[in-house]
């Protein structure tokens, strides 16, 4: 593909104060003016992308934009120090798809510094396999491991929001590293799903979103939340003593309405997992663990691949939560 050449490209644009995406054309000269050219091989669909390509979210800060806020492939042409013509690179988070275009076209031109080597275990279609939900869960588990949360025989591991994005992963990283896993979801048709990635019990999303006393009974060793609201306040209230809840999602809602017990009568910790603005070195390690932890077999399990032109349906049903586990795109079908 030379520089005057065309490519695939879904753009987003607003009409009559509605957000409409639609299939487009574009050359190298219609893309922002940033230091890296890279080849898009995949990209990813996830929540945060379900908002934007929708409307339904205040994702989209301008238009015309490409969103995708995740991308792999190749540099084509760099002008920073850090990149050459055929690095193998991953980019997820720093805005790209919300304020600055994204991975939803063949070609993209980002900010080096928004850019990850690609792990040598890693290709760029297993890499958005993973993506920004994959990453997320990495930095969620590494939180647990931080804070103390060790496999535990006696105290599962719970997981909200089980079989999406964030939380198909968490259940299969938790489970390749020896923790029990508890999995929530409102869909017992995905109990043999999660159950394959790793799970060992599952508890109903509406036993979870039920009232509850700031303290109950002390159920979990640690847990990675990817729904806030009600959801996240019970998970605090049942968290063993001095353990830790990884919060990483607000699909439930932003209000968290709990008291302060759980911290100062359990010790419990609550961890607030961002995986936008995540540093370089952190964000690297975690790469370098799901290229190591994430077992292959498992990944493929709960991927799909679809078409630039199949993303604005899938973006309703990921926003309804009837999308499993992880959506890869491939802007060259």
């Amino acid at each position: 593909m030379t520089a005057t050449a065309t490519f695939k490209a879904l753009v987003l644009n607003q009409r009559d104060g509605q957000t409409v995406a639609t299939l487009a054309t574009l050359t190298d000269a219609d893309l922002p003016p940033e230091d890296v050219l890279v080849a898009v091989d995949y990209s990813s669909l996830n929540y945060k992308d379900g908002l934007a390509v929708t409307g339904k979210g205040k994702i989209v800060r301008q238009f015309p934009l490409v969103p995708g806020i995740d991308l792999a492939g190749t540099v084509l042409e760099s002008d920073a120090p850090a990149y050459q013509p055929g690095d193998r690179v991953v980019l997820t988070g720093w805005s790209v798809g919300e304020r600055y275009w994204g991975g939803y076209a063949q070609r993209a031109r980002v900010r080096a510094e928004w850019l990850t080597p690609l792990p040598e275990k890693l290709d760029s279609r297993r890499a958005m396999a993973i993506g920004t939900a994959g990453l997320t869960a990495m930095l969620a588990v590494l939180a647990l491991e931080q804070a103390g949360v060790r496999p535990d025989v006696s105290k599962p591991v719970l997981v909200t929001g089980a079989s999406g994005g964030v939380g198909s992963v968490a259940v299969a990283l938790l489970a390749h590293q020896g923790y029990r896993v508890a999995a929530v979801t409102g869909r017992p048709e995905n109990h043999d799903y999660l159950r394959e990635l790793g799970a060992v019990e599952f508890i109903d999303r509406t036993e979870m979103n039920q009232p509850c006393r700031p303290l109950e009974a002390q159920r979990w060793a640690g847990a990675v939340d990817t729904v806030g609201g009600r959801v996240l306040a019970r998970a605090l209230a049942e968290i063993d003593y001095s353990g830790a809840v990884a919060a990483c999602g607000l699909a439930g809602g932003v209000d968290l309405p709990t008291t302060v017990m759980p911290f100062i009568l359990r010790g419990v910790k609550l961890l607030g997992i961002d995986s936008v603005l995540c540093p370089p070195e952190p964000r690297r390690a975690a790469w370098a663990r799901l290229a190591h932890d994430l077992p292959a077999s498992l990944l493929e399990q709960m991927t799909q691949i679809v078409s630039l032109a199949d993303i604005p349906a899938l973006a309703e049903a990921i926003l309804a939560g009837q999308v499993r586990g992880r959506v890869v795109v491939d802007p060259n079908l």
